[in-house]
């Protein structure tokens, strides 16, 4: 690990807000101190869905990150992924707080929108859940209550409830999901389908914007949803929900929101854009200082930004998280992760795994050479140049393999190394993205509609 880092971070996890605006300016100072400033545009409007995982963007803005690199921010607070994607496509939005797969999605035209766009920045790991209305709770508890009991819960149990309705000639339960290509409709199909549920044929899915949930749920419209936070506790604290299963669960440190722009943007304001790297990273590196996650609730819960219970937040970004309606939260330390874990960079390999699940759902329904769409949307050659004007390490490789360490690791890097957290998943597979075809193939359950013929010519195996 580069001296320079060391010593910043050093004082970023002593704790303490003084502390950490220090080292944090430090940061955003080094990037300037490079002579890297914002060239091109300077005042920028960047959206945003009122969600936990906001938080880069409105700690950036609120502690002065985006100020410190030259850059005037205005924030946006969005109604709809929907409104996202198609705001930064026309220029209304400058960037935004995006998911994961939507400059992907976007890029390759899924759905029938297509427009070029690029991440340089991953913004968060982790923090989505699946919730279950509390009839569908106690339906499940007593179809299997051996399954309920052993944690991380599987879909078993719903399985079972599912078979009784069609027994009964029943209409299929509804789950909801934010976007069709969000890391939630993803992690909610993982479940269904690990569970011996076949999420196209035994429920039906659909999209509800994320504050909208708990309504929905309350209402009895959905049975169940995966979402961000803070929707799942909201439900639980409300009585109306309980929580069966966090996404950390499913896939240990997962990536979940990034900074997307157009293809357009990001080459004509290459300067902008590294300001804005240096301002999230920075804001990424002081909310992943313990001590701060108290003023970070306070200061998301405001109405511009989530407008929520501040205490709801508090518990979600302090690492707790309460499963059931008048349970005690249960510690979960890496719920939220934006910066350790090398949470920060804009990992191919994952964008990888993102294409492999719109393949298997049949959102893509033709073959496409997989490591060359991650490689054109996904930039971690950006990442690098401003992580070496912040001194911190980035990683030397652009993919890795996941899914084969249950325990902490760590990287090596040119600059000394990185730890990592676990990163499983929930059926014990591994994501080789070497071998992106065989993945796919190993899957019972899926609606591929693209040829397998064509995906192995376009995706040669590189190694046995």
């Amino acid at each position: 690990m580069s001296r320079p880092f060391q010593d910043s971070r050093r004082r970023l996890l002593a704790g303490g807000a003084g502390a950490a605006m220090a080292a944090a300016t430090g940061l955003a100072s080094a990037g300037r101190g490079n002579g890297q400033r914002a060239s091109n545009k300077t005042d920028l409007t960047l959206g945003f869905i009122p969600l936990t995982d906001c938080a880069p963007l409105v700690i950036a803005a609120e502690r002065g990150f985006f100020a410190e690199q030259g850059l005037a921010v205005t924030l946006s607070r969005e109604p709809s992924w929907a409104a996202i994607r198609d705001k930064v496509a026309v220029g209304a939005l400058d960037g935004a707080h995006m998911l994961a797969a939507m400059p992907i999605a976007a890029s390759q035209g899924v759905g029938g929108f297509h427009q070029p766009m690029v991440t340089a920045l991953s913004l968060n790991l982790n923090g989505n859940a699946i919730t279950v209305s509390a009839e569908l709770y106690q339906r499940m508890q007593a179809a299997d209550p051996e399954a309920m009991a052993t944690r991380p819960v599987s879909a078993r149990a719903l399985k079972r409830v599912i078979e009784a309705d069609q027994a009964e000639g029943l209409a299929p339960l509804t789950f909801a999901s934010v976007y069709p290509v969000s890391s939630h409709n993803y992690q909610l199909r993982y479940w269904l389908a690990a569970g011996g549920i076949d999420p196209e044929r035994d429920v039906r899915l659909i999209v509800i914007d994320p504050p909208r949930m708990v309504a929905n749920l309350a209402a009895g419209r959905i049975a169940g949803y995966c979402v961000g936070e803070p929707w799942n506790q909201v439900a639980v604290a409300r009585g109306v929900g309980h929580a069966v299963i966090t996404g950390y669960e499913l896939w240990n440190n997962a990536p979940e929101k990034v900074l997307g722009v157009t293809q357009d943007w990001a080459e004509a304001n290459p300067d902008t854009h590294r300001a804005l790297l240096r301002a999230l990273i920075t804001a990424c590196a002081w909310l992943d200082v313990p001590g701060n996650r108290a003023e970070a609730a306070q200061i998301l819960a405001g109405p511009a930004y989530v407008d929520a219970d501040p205490a709801l937040l508090r518990r979600a970004l302090s690492g707790g998280f309460q499963y059931h309606p008048g349970s005690q939260p249960e510690a979960l330390p890496d719920f939220n992760v934006f910066h350790r874990y090398a949470a920060n960079f804009p990992w191919r390999s994952h964008a990888a795994w993102f294409i492999t699940q719109m393949l298997r759902w049949g959102q893509l329904p033709h073959a496409i050479d997989i490591r060359r769409a991650a490689a054109e949307v996904y930039r971690p050659d950006i990442y690098r140049t401003v992580a070496a004007e912040l001194n911190i390490p980035a990683p030397a490789t652009d993919e890795r393999p996941t899914g084969d360490h249950a325990q902490s690791w760590t990287l090596g890097t040119a600059d000394g190394a990185l730890a990592m957290g676990p990163d499983r998943f929930i059926d014990g597979r591994v994501f080789d993205p070497d071998r992106p075809v065989a993945y796919l193939e190993s899957f019972e359950r899926h609606a591929l509609a693209a040829a397998p013929a064509d995906l192995r010519r376009l995706n040669p195996e590189t190694h046995a």
